[in-house]
């Protein structure tokens, strides 16, 4: 039996039977590069905004997904010419002419399956292949097929995705591993960077910059090769990001890269658009209105960089740590990010030796080690013993304890004595019954106290293991696999995101309902199991 159910037609349906009724209309990832996808704010924009502003679908994402069926510019047309008739009907226009993408995807498990067993069979039920897709789709065609995290993620997200990998390999797929390696080396060979996901309203910016961990998974299966393979698309990412960087004067920030006082160069979140997000255009609206002394293309693109740093959203981002219109991302320089492109910098190195580069080697391992100095002395809080964000417009550091402070473990620039204090800092200040808090601070925002995310527990015992604190590294991984198995035993699901304070539930807060499926806790789930063994999460024989 199948485990998982489509409550309505799904997108999968919805673009083969688009492609059996076209088929000469439709367009192939080799066609890419010779295309300019337009998202549907830039096809049909006053069509666009009067269906999200009138919320005809519950979900923003609905509509930015739905398939036109006939010419865009002919839709708008259409539009233009009869939306102030009489009797006009939008949410009958809608249906005339779009192709709905179906409700949210649904899990149904085997009842009593162990959870291992459970996950395994969701993998070929969560994978997608699409090489050619409709014309006017929002979605991206790929060369290879690719696994995607369920609910409304129909689509393969960035920084998801190798969390589901890890648990690909740990099922024993690693053909699908190299599939999607090679889908973001395409990405990034195509649109220059890799999107947040790929659809066509994510273009406009990336994701946590893990494409390196993704080559250096590829490199444990199948030797150092790897490396080279993939060392023009990692020169490549790590140009998107640090684009703009020559022009810049201390004390001036441009796209991804912020040079500091010193003359420094660390990076920050950032999206080329200044709008609001197109599948959450309404919350982004209201958002801005609440700031009405805030330019608003100032607060959008806030907003998008919040997208881009995966943590959409949190108090990491926000002016006084509660309401979202006072979000300044682009003002702020991540920790995770930076320790993120220092591991990018040194793979770069480590890509250059295998291929007998020796001044790229050179070159990218400087560039790390200067990183690593600008970390350590812009992003450490003495004081306070761990890793913080730094505002590089008002020059001071952020003051809040969150689960990106082990990011520096988690890569290895941490020296000893920073890894300690800061395993005691979190240790004292995040630890909770069902794993690792996000932060300390409850606002009603996803990516804050309660939840907690499965990518953020795999950080932490990897970053704490590395350092020798196995012990906490072992506490939140089993806490965290608990947390998982309650919530399978009472709903028989994996989910999203958890609220981490022991009542075994999923967690709360954000712009949308919990999604269950789901790529990013399948995969950490199988590797704490393979880490720490099944008794470690409570299960039973036969659970």
């Amino acid at each position: 039996m199948r485990p998982l159910y489509f409550t309505s037609l799904s997108v999968a349906a919805v673009l083969c039977a688009a492609c059996s009724s076209q088929p000469s209309a439709t367009w192939s990832y080799k066609d890419a590069q010779s295309r300019t996808p337009v998202p549907p704010d830039q096809a049909y924009p006053e069509l666009f905004e009067a269906v999200q502003r009138e919320q005809i679908f519950s979900d923003q994402k609905h509509f930015v997904d739905a398939l036109p069926n006939r010419d865009p510019s002919n839709i708008r047309a259409d539009y233009l010419a009869r939306r102030d008739s009489d009797g006009f009907d939008i949410k009958a226009f809608v249906k005339d002419n779009f192709i709905e993408s179906g409700q949210a995807e649904s899990p149904a498990p085997k009842p009593g399956a162990p959870i291992d067993e459970h996950i395994d069979k969701l993998w070929p039920v969560l994978s997608r292949t699409y090489t050619q897709v409709p014309p006017y789709s929002s979605l991206l065609p790929l060369p290879q097929p690719y696994v995607v995290p369920g609910g409304r993620f129909r689509e393969m997200y960035y920084w998801d995705s190798y969390f589901t990998m890890l648990g690909l390999e740990q099922s024993g797929d690693k053909a699908q591993v190299r599939q999607m390696t090679d889908n973001f080396a395409y990405m990034i060979d195509t649109y220059g960077h890799i999107p947040n996901g790929n659809r066509t309203y994510y273009l406009s910016r990336s994701q946590p910059p893990f494409f390196a961990y993704m080559v250096e998974l590829q490199a444990r299966i199948e030797g150092d090769q790897a490396y080279g393979r993939y060392l023009p698309q990692l020169q490549k990412e790590y140009a998107y990001w640090m684009a703009g960087t020559q022009a810049l004067k201390p004390g001036e920030a441009g796209q991804h890269v912020v040079k500091l006082a010193d003359g420094s160069v660390l990076n920050r979140y950032w999206d080329a658009s200044p709008t609001p997000r197109q599948e959450s255009w309404l919350q982004d609206v209201k958002t801005a209105e609440q700031a009405p002394d805030r330019p608003k293309q100032e607060i959008w693109r806030d907003l998008r960089a919040g997208a881009e740093s995966g943590w959409d959203f949190s108090s990491r981002w926000l002016g006084d740590g509660q309401n979202l219109a006072t979000i300044r991302t682009t003002s702020i320089v991540p920790v995770d990010l930076n320790s993120l492109m220092f591991h990018l910098e040194r793979t770069i190195a480590k890509a250059c030796a295998t291929v007998q580069n020796g001044p790229c080697v050179q070159a990218y391992g400087q560039r790390a080690d200067l990183r690593q100095h600008a970390i350590d002395k812009y992003l450490w809080n003495a004081d306070r013993g761990y890793y913080v964000d730094y505002d590089w417009r008002q020059n001071q550091q952020r003051q809040g304890l969150t689960a990106a402070a082990l990011f520096p473990l988690y890569t290895g620039l941490a020296s000893a004595e920073h890894a300690q204090r800061t395993a005691d800092a979190v240790r004292e200040g995040l630890l909770r019954p069902g794993g690792i808090a996000t932060t300390q601070v409850n606002n009603g925002q996803q990516w804050d106290e309660p939840n907690g995310w499965a990518p953020l527990q795999w950080v932490a015992v990897e970053g704490l293991d590395r350092y020798g604190q196995t012990a906490l590294a072992q506490e939140i991984g089993s806490r965290f696999l608990r947390q998982v198995h309650d919530l399978y035993r009472k709903e028989n699901k994996l989910v999203e995101k958890y609220d981490l304070s022991g009542q075994g539930n999923g967690g709360g807060g954000g712009e949308y309902e919990l999604q269950d499926g789901f790529g990013w806790t399948n995969g950490v789930t199988l590797k704490l199991l393979g880490k720490y063994g099944a008794t470690a999460s409570g299960a039973t024989a036969g659970e």
